[in-house]
């Protein structure tokens, strides 16, 4: 009871560290929100361009579209695409099987092959919010090293001692 009082006076919690560790260069940001395994995925043909990719919880929905959201021509015939299997390996290696499947309300079997059991169809998704949240934080990248605080980040958790 006096861990949790002394946790709720400080401005930053722990965060869980990855269940593995995660090439940042094809899949930068993935996240479990909204009600859907979403995430910017990097084209593999064009340095410039970017797909927000998104598998909903509900249905298993799928949608990928450019960053102008033009549509993936991957999802043409209807099955999921290289972009949508990126951000669900990389959800996996995130968060852990377990943890992706019971959001995604499938079934998690003992491969890491998380695609194999979803069986929804291509449906619209916004795009536009992920695709900001993810500016947003590279925003954060850019700014110069300093250990004072960020006004606007006080809520966000931070690495701390206890977790390392």
């Amino acid at each position: 009871m006096i861990e949790t009082a002394a946790r709720e006076q400080r401005s930053a919690e722990p965060v869980v560290r990855p269940v593995r560790p995660r090439k940042l260069v094809k899949v930068p940001f993935v996240e479990l929100a909204d009600g859907r395994l979403q995430g910017v995925v990097s084209s593999g043909s064009d340095l410039a361009r970017v797909y927000v990719s998104s598998i909903s919880a509900a249905t298993h929905g799928f949608s990928c579209s450019t960053n102008n959201n033009r549509p993936c021509g991957g999802l043409s015939g209807g099955s999921p695409c290289k972009h949508l299997r990126a951000l669900a390996d990389e959800a996996v290696l995130q968060y852990g099987l377990d943890r992706v499947a019971r959001y995604l309300r499938a079934e998690a079997g003992d491969d890491d092959d998380l695609m194999s059991r979803l069986d929804g169809t291509r449906e619209a998704a916004p795009a536009a919010g992920v695709f900001s949240r993810f500016l947003r934080h590279l925003a954060y990248l850019e700014l110069p090293g300093s250990t004072a605080p960020i006004a606007e980040m006080h809520w966000f958790p931070a690495v701390s001692a206890e977790v390392r």
